[in-house]
């Protein structure tokens, strides 16, 4: 009875257990919040948000928490966050939030202290090996492809030791993965270099392995190499090779969740480095063919209602009348370029800028200007448009609601945008500056 006792206190201690994740930032800065996430495949899934003090922060984490890849977030935008392993056990580290990759180090976890270990004892060696690739390749020497072979030796050994160091851990599987081709023999030229390292990117890495797969590895991985390790300065070149690049990447996930989510990911890169076009043929040529239970419905609707302006679409339709005349902007014809300015009279940045456009633009042919006014009524925007007269003058009522301005995501006024001759957006400079320079240019 005593054992049996003694048996449900342990097994009722080992349930309510629980780990500790540790952070502090050194210098603290003045975040005040942070959020605990899990990566799941190419997702962030929420776990918990916590508070900042002093530039500290804790979680605990029940028994039951699952092992893999977390992040600590402390930024809405732009780069503010710590990647750690967790499995099972208390994690401790410290880091600076402005460079938060770069410096983490880790004072608690088995885990994380021994991939730290093996990325900087093997970065060191690889860098040595690199260099001498490099220097083979200013000056060939026999001298310089024994040391190379010697490094490779090395690299190899430590590979191998650390592979045993980590055999049963989580970071086993990182640390096989990290393992970077080196070709046996010193290369001869540039060309066959880059080539060696591009066909044998993923010789190590397992795009079936669960714990890569939910971590941030397989991502980084794929965007090192579509958007790093193929580059050319040639447009045409660059399309083939962004081309060839997701190919092999998708070939490569077998698992149609994770194509699906890397699939959006890519999509999302290239939106973000305006180039839809490319972002536009993933969606069609991959994501589309995807089975349908697998597609995101709402991630198709919000990629086109986010690139509906963006520079190298068509602007969306756009119809007013004047004077008891029709006018649409898909059909009119009047010049080479146009430029739509969204702007009203209750902006004060606005009542500044239009008379200036106007003035700047009064004896250019090339371009035509089209004004929608975001008015909650039409009686000032009535008594300022007399004053531009050759214009294309359009109220907008509802102001930010309006179809129309939302249709063209305008969050602020007045907004520039140049139009082709075909209507195709060709730039959104930011300022009136920026615009005056396009159209001198255009004219």
């Amino acid at each position: 009875m005593k054992k049996l006792i003694l048996l449900l206190t342990l097994v009722s201690f080992s349930l309510q257990a629980q780990f500790k994740v540790n952070g502090e930032m050194k210098p603290s800065g003045k975040y005040n919040w942070v959020i605990l996430y899990k990566i799941e495949g190419a997702r962030q899934v929420f776990v918990k948000s916590g508070k900042i003090a002093n530039g500290k922060f804790s979680f605990d984490l029940p028994a039951n928490t699952k092992p893999g890849a977390y992040r600590v977030n402390y930024k809405t935008e732009g780069s503010g966050f710590a990647d750690f392993l967790f499995n099972k056990e208390n994690v401790d580290f410290t880091f600076n939030p402005d460079k938060a990759e770069e410096t983490i180090r880790f004072s608690k976890s088995t885990e994380n202290k021994l991939y730290q270990e093996y990325i900087k004892t093997v970065s060191s060696e690889q860098y040595k090996t690199d260099s001498l690739q490099i220097a083979y390749l200013k000056n060939p020497q026999l001298k310089t492809a024994s040391l190379y072979k010697t490094k490779l030796a090395k690299i190899a050994g430590l590979q191998k030791q650390y592979l045993l160091k980590s055999n049963g851990k989580m970071v086993y599987h990182f640390i096989k993965a990290t393992n970077r081709y080196n070709n046996p023999v010193i290369a001869k030229d540039p060309q066959e270099y880059l080539k060696n390292i591009n066909d044998h990117f993923f010789d190590t890495i397992d795009f079936d392995n669960k714990t890569l797969y939910n971590s941030t590895f397989l991502v980084d991985r794929i965007t090192d190499y579509v958007f790093y390790m193929n580059y050319s300065e040639d447009p045409k070149k660059q399309r083939e090779l962004y081309d060839n690049a997701v190919k092999r990447v998708l070939n490569k996930a077998k698992n149609q969740t994770f194509k699906k989510d890397i699939t959006e990911f890519l999509i999302t890169q290239f939106v973000n480095a305006n180039n839809v076009d490319f972002a536009d043929y993933l969606l069609n040529s991959f994501y589309k063919k995807l089975p349908t239970s697998t597609q995101n419905t709402e991630f198709t609707v919000n990629y086109l209602e986010r690139t509906a302006v963006t520079v190298g679409r068509v602007a969306p339709e756009i119809t007013w009348n004047t004077n008891g005349k029709n006018f649409k902007l898909s059909t009119i014809n009047e010049a080479n370029n146009y430029v739509l300015v969204f702007w009203s009279t209750g902006c004060g940045h606005c009542l500044r800028e239009i008379p200036q456009l106007y003035a700047a633009t009064k004896g250019i042919k090339n371009s035509k200007i089209i004004a929608f006014g975001m008015e909650d009524n039409n009686k000032e925007w009535n008594k300022h448009v007399q004053k531009y007269p050759n214009w294309h003058h359009i109220i907008g009522l509802k102001k930010w609601e309006n179809p129309i301005t939302r249709t063209y995501q305008i969050y602020s006024t007045p907004t520039y945008i140049v139009l082709d001759k075909n209507k195709k957006i060709i730039a959104k400079p930011e300022t009136l500056d920026e615009l005056q320079k396009i159209i001198k240019y255009l004219e």
